[in-house]
């Protein structure tokens, strides 16, 4: 393969990526384990130092394998598919099974898509039955673990080919403005996938069932009232069936919008607690952070797919790839490859703006709701679910879409706006 100019900075991206996130992994471990035999002073009355020592073995034994699936995936299986020529043997052999045409590309794309869920089930698997397991967390069989998996791949090939069809037609019908065209379509894709998944996916993976009758519903539609949210119905869904994490969301799209409650998470929390977490998940739509999220997506989208475009047009990006012609398959799939090396630095961007909506969703709910009811669960689930409470600020800082514990606790009892950084 001939060393480009391009090629040579995709390497250096991908080792600057892979030795950055080795710095603030091992910045994570020994800042958790440096704070493991002593409890924050704000939690001392509600976690348990057997607790809290359990939170910071569980964080570093993920923290453990995170760092090596950074090494053997994201930088040694990426750089051997792309600048190691793995593409363009897939691409080669895909064409001389199936030719030119269609199924060539298809095969491209989910053959790439293929090997890389091959290569990260072991560490998922290993997640799921020796860490979660090892904490009790687990509930996940492997039948149901090996039926997630299949379900997956069949909803992929689904929903996916459908619009991978599309985007080939684009490529011969639309000329140069196929990424245009390509960005429209994916606009509607996401809007009918949002729209049909409470619906028709997430019951292929949970059982959801209506919220019974009593004080806690009577809780939820008042507040419901209060907020001007109007929703499908209220369900409880059995998280239980694969783990003990506790949770709750609400979904959907415009009529279709469903609130949707963890088995697990009624369990532990005071009907107060969940009126206030769902306080909190509705303030994300007060606020206007979906539509705004959405917007950023398809903005952010707009912007990669022109630049796709553009390199589709390059023979250096090819060269790169090691193909020797240019393919939409094949260039799909390393524009797919190639694009996290490159978006990295941006990751502290994204996680500034999601604490910031959280923040706002907090200061939401104690507004509509109790704001001490709000801090007791949120302590709840932080030492239920195992949560450090004393993560590195750095890698917080790059990584965690939500703030710190003891800083989003302390701006609920002190009753303050949202930060403007944090």
């Amino acid at each position: 393969m001939t060393v480009t100019v391009f090629t040579a900075l995709f390497v250096i991206f991908v080792l600057a990526a892979m030795a950055w996130r080795v710095f603030l992994g091992v910045r994570q471990a020994r800042h958790v384990q440096g704070h493991r035999d002593a409890v924050p002073a704000d939690f001392a009355a509600l976690v348990p130092i057997e607790a809290h020592r359990k939170a910071a073995d569980y964080t570093l034994d993920k923290q453990r394998v995170a760092l090596v699936e950074a090494i053997v995936i994201d930088a040694g299986l990426l750089l051997f598919l792309t600048v190691g020529g793995g593409l363009a043997a897939i691409d080669g052999l895909a064409g001389r099974l199936f030719g030119d045409g269609t199924l060539r590309e298809l095969a491209t794309v989910y053959a790439v898509l293929g090997i890389g869920m091959l290569a990260v089930l072991p560490f998922d698997a290993w997640r799921t039955f020796v860490i979660e397991s090892r904490y009790g967390f687990n509930r996940t069989t492997l039948p149901v673990f090996l039926a997630d998996v299949a379900k997956g791949i069949v909803i992929s090939i689904a929903l996916g080919v459908p619009l991978l069809l599309l985007v080939f037609w684009f490529v011969r019908a639309a000329g140069n403005l196929w990424w245009l065209y390509t960005w429209l379509a994916w606009i509607g894709f996401t809007l009918l996938l949002v729209t049909i998944f409470p619906r028709w996916i997430a019951p292929l993976f949970n059982r959801f069932t209506p919220l019974e009758d009593g004080e806690l519903r009577r809780r939820i539609q008042l507040l419901l009232e209060r907020c001007g949210f109007r929703a499908e119905g209220l369900f409880v869904m059995d998280g239980s069936k694969r783990s003990s994490h506790g949770n709750a969301y609400f979904t959907g799209f415009g009529k279709t919008k469903r609130i949707v409650f963890f088995d697990t998470l009624m369990q532990r929390l005071t009907p107060g607690e969940i009126e206030a977490v769902l306080a909190h998940e509705l303030g994300h739509f007060a606020r206007g952070h979906i539509p705004r999220l959405l917007a950023v997506r398809f903005t952010l989208a707009l912007v990669l797919l022109a630049a796709l475009g553009w390199l589709y047009r390059e023979p250096a990006f090819y060269h790169a790839l090691g193909l020797s012609e240019p393919h939409i398959g094949a260039a799909l799939a390393g524009f797919a490859l190639l694009l996290p090396a490159f978006t990295f630095p941006f990751q502290p961007f994204a996680s500034l703006i999601a604490r910031k909506q959280e923040f706002e969703a907090d200061a939401f709910a104690a507004t509509h709701a109790s704001a001490a009811d709000l801090a007791s669960a949120l302590a709840k689930l932080y030492r239920d679910n195992a949560s450090t409470l004393t993560p590195d600020p750095l890698h917080s800082l790059v990584y965690d879409s939500h703030p710190p514990a003891s800083i989003r606790i302390a701006h609920l009892r002190r009753g303050r706006e949202a930060p403007s950084m944090i």
